[in-house]
């Protein structure tokens, strides 16, 4: 990981601490994609809604900053809001599915 990488992913993860309830379950992890560096964000399950906001508003915002924060090392950046599947089918599986 690039000392850029470091200070981006260091970036959002601040920004998702500060919206979240649980801020010890954010976990935001680079991934190299060619000329380009994909920040995948993890939050609780509970706390997704806060990241992603109103209409998605919140997150816009925080990939508006990650943007003109990247200016700064010429290098483009990318979040993706993962969603963890392995808790939902869990649920599932001791519940039912949803209805």
């Amino acid at each position: 990981m690039t000392e850029a990488s470091g200070d981006m992913r260091m970036l959002v993860e601040q920004i998702a601490q500060a919206l979240v309830d649980a801020p010890e379950q954010v976990q935001v992890t680079p991934v190299e994609d060619g000329d380009a560096t994909i920040l995948e964000l993890r939050v609780a399950p509970a706390d997704l809604g806060k990241v992603i906001g109103r209409q998605g508003r919140t997150a816009k915002s925080i990939r508006t900053l990650l943007g003109a924060a990247s200016m700064k090392f010429k290098k483009r950046y990318m979040l993706e809001i993962i969603e963890d599947e392995d808790e939902d089918e869990e649920d599932e599986e001791e519940n039912g599915p949803a209805e």
